[in-house]
């Protein structure tokens, strides 16, 4: 069935009506950029007042969950370290609560300080975030695997470098039951005006080199909807994925049997969402801030 535009008040209110949870991304949905979209908060605060539980599932592991309710909070937006289920934090739940990663073995961490503050709240120790000397052919030498490590854990690392590359290659290659987890492989990263590579380009390299594929954590990966549907004890019938990416968020809730719903502030467009071979939302509509109307009408 081709996806349905919510335009009149009677959608929104059959929308929210048939929906328990709402499981937000963030980036072009929630924000964008810098800038909060036009009346989200004001359409959160409806949902909340309706008894709504919100959720906002992210691929982004480079920010830990603390810091993205502080982030909430400077776009106005109210949100708690439990309401946050980012590919970081899946991460975590994966390694600790999953398959109960030794505690004597630690994790090698090619990412930003959200995948190790997320890894250290469960117990996990890290390294990598101090391999930045300069390396070269001569060098190369230097680098053994550490019998500790038990994982090597991938996200977007805006200083990524060969050192921490040939690192992370040497304990995949020479440690065959050394865990290879990749956060999210997201292909591109939106940065306002632009798209630039994301976590998936920067992966495709140790993938490369290393001949070993990666569990992959994040949306439309099937490990995190586990995670967020074991932790908050979900009944898909009840609960709605709004994203704006149709490759990841749409794709992850149409995996998990969800309703989805489509928004066109962030990367896909109205034509992308009415292509028959893209993956096929329930619904779309031009932006989350729409459903604030509801707000009004009960006042």
């Amino acid at each position: 069935m081709a996806p349905r535009k919510l335009v009149t008040h009677q959608d929104f209110e059959s929308l929210v009506e048939k929906h328990d949870t709402f499981l937000f991304d963030c980036d072009g949905v929630v924000w964008n950029g810098k800038h909060a979209i036009k009346n989200v908060s004001a359409t959160l605060d409806m949902l909340r007042k309706r008894g709504k539980r919100l959720i906002f599932v992210t691929n982004n592991s480079a920010t830990a969950r603390k810091d993205y309710v502080a982030k909430f909070a400077r776009y106005g937006i109210q949100a708690s370290v439990e309401d946050i289920f980012s590919s970081a934090y899946a991460t975590a739940v994966y390694l600790h609560d999953v398959i109960r990663f030794g505690s004597d073995k630690k994790a090698y961490v090619i990412g930003g300080s959200g995948i190790h503050h997320e890894l250290a709240e469960v117990g996990i120790s890290t390294l990598g975030s101090d391999d930045t000397a300069p390396i070269n052919l001569e060098t190369l030498s230097d680098i053994h695997p550490n019998p500790d490590v038990g994982a090597v854990v991938f996200g977007i690392d805006y200083d990524i470098s060969y050192r921490k590359l040939a690192c992370a290659h040497t304990h995949l290659t020479q440690n065959p039951d050394c865990l290879f987890i990749a956060t999210n492989n997201d292909r591109t990263l939106p940065g306002g005006k632009y798209m630039y590579p994301g976590c998936g380009s920067l992966l495709s390299s140790l993938e490369h080199s290393t001949q070993r594929t990666p569990l992959v954590m994040g949306k439309p990966n099937k490990p995190m909807l586990d995670c967020v549907m074991q932790k908050f004890h979900l009944d898909p019938a009840r609960t709605c994925m709004v994203g704006d990416r149709l490759d990841t968020d749409i794709l992850f809730g149409i995996s998990g049997g969800l309703s989805t719903l489509c928004v066109l502030t962030g990367v896909a467009t109205e034509s992308d969402i009415l292509l028959p071979s893209a993956p096929q939302a329930t619904y779309y509509i031009p932006s989350i801030g729409d459903l604030a109307e509801l707000d009004h009408h009960q006042q």
